[in-house]
């Protein structure tokens, strides 16, 4: 029989985690496979891996993995992919904004021989309009600038067939854009549309300031764009200062219009300076980031996993 394994990152969820458990189950209750859930603790500081563990006890279909500490969300799920071994994997949030009762469907477009299924927002209920707009904003900028395309108003719920699993887990950088990740590895892929529910307890754990650090790792993992308009601001300002200079020059040797001082020369630094500063900006987040990749740490640490009891389809890869 085919086999199915849900991971599921969780930090801080301690609250809702029963509730979703409960519909995932009787998901995996109608479906024609053997399935299995792999519950991802990130660090929490609630009792989420006290309600992960009573799970396990109570369905042996349930598999833990405790994270040393907080990594943040790309890397919990990334831990919870490198010990997923299935036929099919889905990826799915523990706040129930995502349906888990849409699987069943991710499931039926697999088996017709996509390898890739991923849910589009067609709706963003429980979230405020400055969010909704920022996010829509988000995906097209990401849509113009990346030469790979990702899907507009899609999150991480999706399924992987085995061979795109096997595709993303040869992806090791450690500056992880798991939404540009999904895309890159290509194979047929298709979406299917859905209104995605609020958060069925707790908080969101994405601050806008987290959020602006999230589409600044996605532009710059995705695009070298921003170093081209560095590039070109820089070309176009010099072009402009020497266009300004000739005018000035112009002016003062046919009409003896005396050349300004203080104020022309300070706007003139100032807006320089400020070219520079925005460029230097942008090169350093790219620097930044190759600086953490010749690092080589590893990309995760573990504290405890325990495999499912239901069936060892959860088996331990490189990190």
């Amino acid at each position: 029989m085919q086999t199915l394994t849900v991971v599921v990152p969780a930090y801080n969820e301690g609250e809702g985690l029963r509730a979703f458990h409960a519909r995932l189950a009787a998901v995996f209750d109608a479906l024609d496979l053997t399935c299995e859930v792999l519950y991802v603790d990130d660090g929490s500081r609630d009792d989420t891996w006290a309600v992960i563990s009573a799970l396990r006890e109570a369905d042996a279909r349930v598999g833990g993995l405790r994270l040393s500490r907080n990594f943040g969300k790309e890397l919990a799920l990334t831990a919870g992919l490198d010990h997923a071994d299935a036929d099919a994997v889905v990826v799915i949030d523990a706040d129930l904004q995502d349906p888990p009762e849409l699987i069943p469907q991710f499931v039926r477009v697999w088996r017709e021989g996509f390898d890739v299924v991923y849910g589009t927002r067609a709706s963003r209920a429980g979230e405020s309009r400055l969010k909704r707009a920022t996010a829509a904003l988000f995906y097209r900028v990401m849509a113009r600038l990346s030469p790979t395309p990702v899907p507009r108003d899609t999150g991480d719920f999706r399924l992987l067939s085995a061979r795109a699993l096997a595709a993303l887990k040869q992806v090791r950088e450690r500056q992880r854009f798991m939404k540009g990740l999904f895309a890159w590895v290509g194979y047929r892929q298709t979406a299917i549309v859905y209104h995605r529910d609020p958060r069925h307890a707790g908080a969101s754990k994405f601050s806008y300031w987290r959020l602006w650090n999230f589409a600044l790792e996605g532009v710059t993992s995705f695009s070298g764009v921003p170093l081209k308009i560095a590039s070109y601001v820089g070309i176009a300002t010099a072009l402009l200062a020497f266009l300004y200079a000739v005018w000035v020059f112009g002016k003062a040797a046919l009409f003896g219009d005396p050349v300004r001082g203080y104020p022309t020369l300070m706007v003139v630094i100032l807006f320089l300076g400020g070219v520079q500063l925005m460029a230097l900006g942008m090169i350093g987040e790219y620097l930044s980031r190759l600086y953490l990749e010749a690092k080589q740490r590893p990309l995760y640490l573990i504290d405890e996993h325990h495999a499912p009891r239901a069936g060892a389809h959860a088996a331990a890869a490189p990190r």
